[in-house]
């Protein structure tokens, strides 16, 4: 019988999986939002259910989160970078928590209710807000929309930068199909 070794310089296999599932379904619902004028009608109705899969995901994966360890940043790494990382990581699962939640509030109380299905196979219930509360819920989920973008797109940079510049095992630890870069 072989031994288990537990790797303690990668993310546990849940957490790959759910970074991943995750970080498509927000591109690919982030492009559908802001892009929704010019798409086909059809578009929403898949921005909607792709929603409510971050959602689930997300807080599945937060509760994945609270009983496992990330593996440990590098010892070197300095306080001013352990703590943006802390922050940007805190920031993202709220953010892919209460984007979801504003958009499900925002179609939930509008004045005109259009199906809420998840891909065609089954109704979403509407959730009990008010016609201003679903105002607000929209004007949340725009700002917090492109907040989100704004997040990826550091969390995105922060990554390639330990890769391609400071060449450490940062991203492959969520990427494990990548070998650490080589020191120059």
């Amino acid at each position: 019988m072989r031994s288990a070794i537990i790797r303690t310089d990668r993310y546990a296999r849940g957490s790959i999986v759910f970074h991943w599932l995750i970080a498509v379904a927000i591109l690919l619902n982030l492009a559908i939002g802001i892009g929704h004028d010019a798409m086909p009608r059809g578009a929403m109705p898949v921005h909607k259910a792709l929603g409510i899969t971050v959602l689930i995901l997300s807080l599945a994966r937060l509760a994945w989160r609270m009983t496992h360890r990330p593996p440990p940043l590098a010892p070197d790494m300095p306080m001013w970078e352990r703590t943006a990382a802390a922050t940007s990581h805190w920031l993202l699962y709220a953010f892919t928590i209460l984007v979801p939640l504003t958009g499900w509030a925002m179609v939930s109380g509008g004045p005109v209710r259009r199906p809420l299905e998840w891909f065609g196979l089954f109704p979403i219930p509407y959730l009990p807000v008010s016609e201003a509360a679903a105002g607000a819920a929209h004007e949340g989920h725009e700002i917090l929309g492109y907040a989100l973008l704004a997040l990826v797109v550091v969390h995105t940079l922060a990554a390639l930068r330990h890769h391609l510049i400071l060449r450490d095992s940062t991203l492959v630890r969520i990427l494990p199909i990548l070998r650490a870069p080589t020191p120059r």
